[in-house]
């Protein structure tokens, strides 16, 4: 999507205070020397008495496709506008791509494609002739810009339909022009406010395979938003966890899972021949092993056992054990792995570790 080239003046009450304040108390914050391409520390954003984002402190990578992950009305958006110049900081520092979003708007938006959760196109022209319009905009023209249109159509697999009308296309398709969009200026960072709402899961799965093409060929830093955790946990190298304008954890998910899952190791363990008049006998053998807390017998026959193992750091040990026990049992051992909590259950731990709700059909 182009960007009007003129932030709209902010409306909150920040207006009340002096211009230059705001700026020297973003200014005595130091930010680290090797930043990524978007950093920021003690964000925050105030709209009377809603604290819409509470001193965030964020880093994205070149390189890596970055997950905030909220429900809705957590603060994701207005995070974005920020970093994008459209929303004034009421206090705090960030840089995108070396520069102060609110002082240097323009210079931020030539950098970092964007593309919002609901992508504006006009009908009645082509998907082509929409790129050529983005393209004068940015000021690139002639020759290169049919050679950048050419290569971001391809990039998305939209050639075959870059000439038909946009209203023949399907919200995936308008999703993918979205990103040929953003492209076009060669950007070092793309931002996607909730990119595969209302799309169908064959879409959603090329879209998320599409981001992750570009990051691998482009060395692209990607943030992405969005309160679906699956596809988060599916395409990210890294997750925000954000809640009521708070960053409340970040890491990759065995990172999350250490910090906000159980407390125990999760072990499924899987035999041969074990019948249901055998769970209890097996599971006795289990229990007896050094370092299991708790094992949970299977609802069926061929199902595995799990096994909780404490501590964390146990794990290796614990399952060493249950193979020795298993060979001198005569049990037949056919699978023991270590499960990884869901960034579903991550998240709902997260969210009650600061005593909040999970809200009805958010982030789920």
């Amino acid at each position: 999507m182009t960007l009007s080239p003129t932030p709209p003046p902010s409306t909150g009450p920040e207006r009340r205070l002096p211009r230059k304040g705001r700026l020297r108390q973003r200014e005595k914050i130091q930010l680290p020397e090797d930043a990524g391409p978007i950093v920021t520390r003690r964000l925050s954003k105030r709209y009377g008495d809603l604290v819409a984002v509470d001193n965030l402190d964020l880093d994205v990578r070149a390189g890596e496709i970055f997950g905030l992950l909220g429900q809705n009305g957590a603060g994701k958006t207005t995070t974005i506008l920020m970093l994008l110049g459209l929303a004034e900081p009421t206090a705090g520092v960030a840089r995108v791509v070396g520069f102060d979003p609110t002082r240097s708007p323009l210079e931020v938006k030539r950098r970092v494609g964007y593309l919002p959760d609901n992508v504006g196109f006009y009908d009645g022209m082509t998907g082509r002739e929409n790129l050529r319009y983005t393209a004068r905009l940015n000021g690139i023209r002639g020759r290169e810009a049919e050679a950048r249109i050419g290569d971001s159509l391809e990039q998305v697999g939209m050639t075959g339909r870059a000439d038909d009308k946009v209203d023949t296309y399907s919200r995936g398709m308008l999703q993918r022009l979205g990103i040929a969009d953003a492209l076009l200026k060669d950007p070092a960072v793309l931002i996607l406010d909730e990119p595969t709402t209302a799309i169908d899961p064959i879409g959603v799965v090329e879209i998320l395979d599409l981001l992750r093409g570009l990051v691998r060929d482009r060395g692209l830093a990607v943030l992405l938003s969005s309160h679906l955790l699956a596809q988060v946990q599916s395409v990210c190298d890294r997750v925000g966890i954000f809640a009521a304008g708070k960053l409340i954890g970040v890491g990759t998910v065995p990172e999350l899972a250490a910090q906000f899952g159980e407390e125990a190791v999760r072990i499924e363990v899987g035999f041969e021949g074990i019948d249901r008049r055998a769970h209890e006998s097996t599971a006795k053998v289990l229990r007896a092993i050094e370092g299991v807390s708790e094992v949970r017998t299977p609802e069926r026959a061929g199902e595995p056992f799990t096994v909780l193992a404490l501590p964390r750091d146990a794990t290796g040990t614990v399952r060493e054990a249950i193979l020795a026990s298993a060979a001198a049992k005569g049990l037949r051992l056919n699978s023991i792995r270590e499960v990884v909590p869901s960034l579903d259950d991550i998240y709902r731990r997260a969210l009650h570790a600061r005593g909040l709700a999970v809200t009805r059909g958010a982030a789920a």
